[in-house]
C-alpha cells in the first residue's frame, strides 16, 4: 500500500505568531524560554494538522526559529569567526549570525534557488574543522521527542552534506571538504537512531542543478561512505528540478532507502528515474506542488502515480508535495473574504495534506470506484478552467500586437545620460535611497483603522500624506540628493500594485516566510492583467510638490510582481509577465507626463527567476528582459529610468542586465565588500551603478568610515562618475533612529568622497 509523507512545514505561523514572538525576544520583551513556547506550539499545530490529515510520515528538524541552512551550519561547527564568542547565549551567538550587531556583520543573505525564500550562506574557512554541535542536536533530537510524545510517526529532516558544502562560500574546492564532513553527518544519524528515528530524510536539492562530473563522483562517493554506517532508512530528497541522467546515475547506485523526485517541476524525467530507481527503493513522487496555491489536478496527479505503480507496485511509491510546504500559507478555508469561485480553486497547506490523502485513496480503489471518490476535485479543476473570470479579450489583443520597436528607447544610452545630466545636475557620487521609509506601527494602526472602518478614506489620505511630507523633510535635512516619498501607503511592493490590477486577488491570512521575522502575503494572480487607473501618480505629485530636489517615481517591474506572486499556471508565464509589463509601461508614461525626471522600476526578483538549468535559462532571459524593456521603452531620453536587484550574483547575467537599457542599477554590495563590482567592471557595464554600501537587514548603524571604505573599494572597480550611493536595499523594515543615524552617516561618506581623489582618475 502507497504512504503519503511531508517534507516540511511552514514555520511563521498561521498568524505570523512566529514572528511577533522573535521581535519580542529581539526587543527583549520577552526572554527564551517564551519564545521556546510559540515555537513549541508552531511545531505542533503542524504535525496535528499532518496527522489529523492521515499523513503517514511527517518531518521534524524542519522548523528554525530563522534559518535551516544556518541551524545545519552551526550542528557541524560551520561558525564564522566573528561570531563566536561575542555573546553569552547560544540563542545570541545564533542571532548574532543572522542579524549582526554593532561593529560586527551578519552572515550574507541570499536567495533559495529559485524561491523568495532567503538563507543565510554559511562561511567556511580554509582551516574548516566539522565538529558535531551537541547543543544544536538538541535540536532535532526533542523536535523527535515532542512528536513522539504526540503520538506521531516522524523522521527528522536535514539538509545533505552535499548542498550544505555547496550553498556556503568561502572556498574554491568546497567538495574538497566532504570526506571529513562525512564524518560529523555519520554521528549525527548516530544520534538519531539513540533517540528512536527509524529513518531519515536528507534534502540534496543541489543535485538538480548542473553538476561537474567531479561532483557528482564526490557525491556518490561520500553517499556511499555515510550509509554504509547507518541503520536508519535514508530518504534522499531533491526538489526544485530533475535529476539528469549523470545524476540519476550516481543515485542508483547508492543503498539508500527511498528518492524522492519533483514531479511538478520535472514530470519528463519520471521514466528515467524509474529506469534508474533502485531494486527495492521506494520512490517518493512529488505530485502536489509545494510552491503553488492551485488545487491539485488530481487526474494528472494520479495518471503518473499510476505510472509509477505499474512499474514498482503501491508498496513502493510515497506520495508527497513537490518540496517542502514552507513556500504556501497555512489555510485557504479561512479566506472567506474571496470570491467563493477563487477559493474553490486554491489549495494552502493544510488542502494539500488532504490532497495527499486523496490521492492514496484513490490509487488504493478500484477503478470503479475511483470517479465517485475525486468528483469534487475534479469540479474545482474543470471551474477554474471554464471560468470567464481568467480571460479578457482586450488585454490579449493588446499583447498580440506588439512590435519589435515597442521594446525599445527612443535613444541609445549615451545619449540619454548626457541629457539627464543636463537636466538633474546632481553632483558626483549623488545619494538617494531605494525607496522605502520606516512602515512605522503608526502607519501600521492607520492603516488598520482603515480597514476596520475607524478611519474613513479622507482621514487616512491626509495621514498619508503627513507621512509623505514627513519623510521629504527628513530627507532634505539629511541633504540627500534624489528623493523618493516613502512608501507609506504601500503595505508590500508588489501587494500594493496588484492591488490595483485587475486579474489579482489577495488573502487575509495566505503569509509565508521570507527570512527570519519577514513574512510577505503574495498575491494571487489568477487572470489577465490590465490597468484600470493610474497607480502612483498622485502620490508622486504630492511629495514632488514639497521638495525642489527631484523626487524618484516607485514602481515594482513586471518579473517581481510575477516571481513574488501565487502565479496562475494554466497558461505560460512569458504570456503572465508580458500582460503585467503592458500596465506597468502605462503607469510609466503617467508618471512621465505628471513631470517626473526620474522613475524606478524595480526588479528585484529578476535573476530569482532565472531556470536552475543552464538550458532552460536562455529563453527565460528573453522574455523577462523583453519584460522590462516594455514597461520603460516609452519614456522620452531626458527622463532617467533606474532599477534595483535583490541578492544578485551577476556573473552569469551581466549581458541581460545591459540589454535591460537601465540607466542607473542599484544593487546589494555591502555584505559582500564590494566583489560584486568586479563582475561589472569586467564587463565595462556602461550605464551608472548604485552599489548598496550598508545592510539594511541589520539593525546596526555602519559608520562614516566603514561607509566611505566601501565607497572606495567600488571607485577601484568603477569610475566614480558612473556611481551613486545608497543602501543596499528599500527601508521598510527598519526603525527611524537607526534609519536616521545610518542615513546621516551615508551621506557625510558620499561628501568625503567627493573631496577624495577618485580611485580611477
Amino acid at each position: 500500500m502507497a504512504r503519503t509523507a511531508v517534507l516540511g512545514f511552514p514555520r511563521i505561523g498561521p498568524d505570523r505568531e512566529l514572528k511577533r514572538a522573535l521581535e519580542a525576544y529581539w526587543a527583549g520583551k520577552i526572554i527564551g524560554t517564551e519564545l521556546g513556547g510559540v515555537a513549541y506550539d508552531m511545531r505542533a499545530l503542524n504535525l496535528r494538522a499532518g496527522s489529523d490529515a492521515g499523513i503517514d510520515v511527517l518531518p521534524v528538524g524542519d522548523f528554525a526559529l530563522y534559518d535551516h541552512v544556518l541551524d545545519t551550519a552551526e550542528l557541524v561547527s560551520i561558525t564564522a569567526e566573528r561570531h563566536q564568542g561575542s555573546q553569552p547565549v547560544e540563542l545570541g551567538r545564533h542571532f548574532l549570525a543572522c542579524r549582526g550587531a554593532d561593529g560586527i556583520a551578519p552572515l550574507e543573505m541570499t536567495k533559495w534557488f529559485d524561491t523568495n525564500y532567503h538563507y543565510l550562506v554559511p562561511e567556511l574557512k580554509h582551516d574548516q574543522r566539522f565538529v558535531l554541535n551537541t547543543g544544536r542536536l538538541t535540536k532535532w533530537v526533542s523536535h523527535l521527542q515532542e512528536a513522539t510524545a504526540l503520538g506521531i510517526n516522524a523522521r527528522p529532516v536535514l539538509l545533505g552534506p552535499f548542498s550544505l558544502l555547496s550553498l556556503s562560500k568561502g572556498l574554491d574546492d568546497k567538495l574538497a571538504l566532504l570526506e571529513p564532513l562525512i564524518a560529523v553527518y555519520a554521528e549525527i544519524l548516530v544520534a538519531f537512531a539513540a533517540a528512536g528515528a527509524t529513518e531519515v530524510q536528507l534534502d540534496e536539492p543541489c543535485l538538480v542543478l548542473d553538476q561537474s562530473e567531479p561532483a557528482l563522483d564526490a557525491f556518490a562517493e561520500a553517499y556511499a561512505s555515510l550509509l554504509s554506517g547507518t541503520q536508519l532508512e535514508v530518504c534522499l530528497a531533491t526538489y526544485f528540478g530533475g535529476l539528469d541522467d549523470a545524476a540519476l546515475a550516481r543515485v542508483a547506485g547508492l543503498p539508500i532507502a527511498e528518492l524522492h523526485v519533483d514531479l511538478v517541476r520535472a514530470p519528463d524525467r519520471l521514466d528515467a528515474v524509474l529506469a534508474a530507481l533502485g531494486a527495492g527503493v521506494r520512490l517518493s513522487a512529488g505530485v502536489v506542488d509545494g510552491r503553488n496555491v492551485w488545487a491539485n489536478d488530481v487526474d494528472r496527479s494520479l495518471d503518473r502515480l499510476d505510472r509509477i505503480v505499474a512499474a514498482i507496485g503501491s508498496d513502493r511509491v510515497t506520495i508527497a508535495p513537490s518540496c517542502s510546504l514552507l513556500h504556501v500559507p497555512y489555510n485557504a478555508a479561512r479566506e472567506l473574504a474571496l470570491d467563493d469561485e477563487l477559493r474553490l480553486w486554491l489549495a494552502f497547506a493544510d488542502e494539500k495534506l488532504d490532497e495527499l490523502a486523496l490521492l492514496r485513496q484513490a490509487l488504493e480503489v478500484q477503478p470503479s470506484e475511483r470517479d465517485a471518490l475525486l468528483v469534487d476535485a475534479r469540479r474545482r479543476t474543470a471551474s477554474r478552467r471554464s471560468s470567464l473570470s481568467t480571460n479578457d479579450t482586450a488585454v490579449r489583443t493588446r499583447a498580440a500586437a506588439l512590435t519589435l520597436s515597442d521594446y525599445d528607447r527612443s535613444a541609445p544610452l549615451e545619449q540619454r545620460l548626457a541629457i539627464q545630466s543636463e537636466r538633474l545636475r546632481l553632483p558626483e557620487l549623488p545619494t538617494t535611497t531605494i525607496g522605502s521609509f520606516p512602515q512605522t506601527a503608526e502607519i501600521r494602526e492607520a492603516r488598520r483603522q482603515r480597514r476596520a472602518g475607524e478611519l474613513s478614506e479622507g482621514e487616512y489620505l491626509a495621514f498619508v500624506q503627513a507621512q509623505v511630507a514627513q519623510v521629504v523633510e527628513e530627507q532634505e535635512r539629511l541633504g540627500l540628493d534624489v528623493l523618493v516619498h516613502g512608501e507609506p501607503e504601500r503595505n508590500d511592493m508588489v501587494e500594493y500594485f496588484g492591488e490595483q490590477l485587475s486579474g489579482f486577488a489577495f488573502s487575509q491570512f495566505g503569509w509565508v516566510q521570507s527570512y527570519g521575522s519577514r513574512a510577505v502575503k503574495p498575491p494571487i494572480l489568477y487572470g489577465d492583467v490590465s490597468r484600470p487607473e493610474p497607480m502612483t501618480v498622485s502620490w508622486w505629485q504630492h511629495a514632488q510638490s514639497l521638495t525642489e530636489k527631484p523626487v524618484k517615481g516607485m514602481l515594482t517591474g513586471p518579473v517581481t510582481i510575477l516571481q513574488w506572486s501565487f502565479v496562475r499556471d494554466d497558461q505560460p508565464r512569458s504570456e503572465t509577465c508580458l500582460q503585467i509589463a503592458l500596465a506597468i509601461h502605462d503607469e510609466v508614461l503617467d508618471l512621465e507626463a505628471a513631470g517626473a525626471a526620474i522613475i524606478q522600476i524595480d526588479e528585484a526578483a529578476l535573476r530569482e527567476g532565472l531556470p536552475l538549468r543552464r538550458a532552460e535559462q536562455a529563453d527565460y532571459v528573453r522574455w523577462a528582459i523583453d519584460c522590462f524593456r516594455l514597461t520603460a521603452a516609452g519614456a522620452r531620453p531626458q527622463t532617467q529610468i533606474h532599477t534595483h536587484m535583490c541578492y544578485s550574483e551577476f556573473g552569469d547575467m551581466m549581458e541581460p542586465i545591459v540589454r535591460l537599457d537601465a540607466d542607473v542599477i542599484s544593487i546589494e554590495a555591502s555584505r559582500s565588500d564590494m566583489v560584486l563590482l568586479e563582475t561589472f567592471r569586467d564587463f565595462a557595464y556602461p550605464g551608472q551603478i548604485g552599489p548598496g554600501i550598508y545592510d539594511i537587514h541589520s539593525p546596526r548603524v555602519p559608520t562614516v568610515s566603514e561607509m566611505e571604505s566601501l565607497l572606495s573599494l567600488a571607485e577601484e572597480r568603477i569610475a566614480r562618475s558612473q556611481l551613486w550611493v545608497n543602501p543596499d536595499c528599500g527601508l521598510k523594515t527598519r526603525a527611524w533612529p537607526e534609519t536616521r543615524d545610518s542615513l546621516t552617516n551615508l551621506v557625510a561618506a558620499a561628501k568625503q568622497r567627493r573631496t577624495a581623489v577618485s580611485s580611477r582618475s
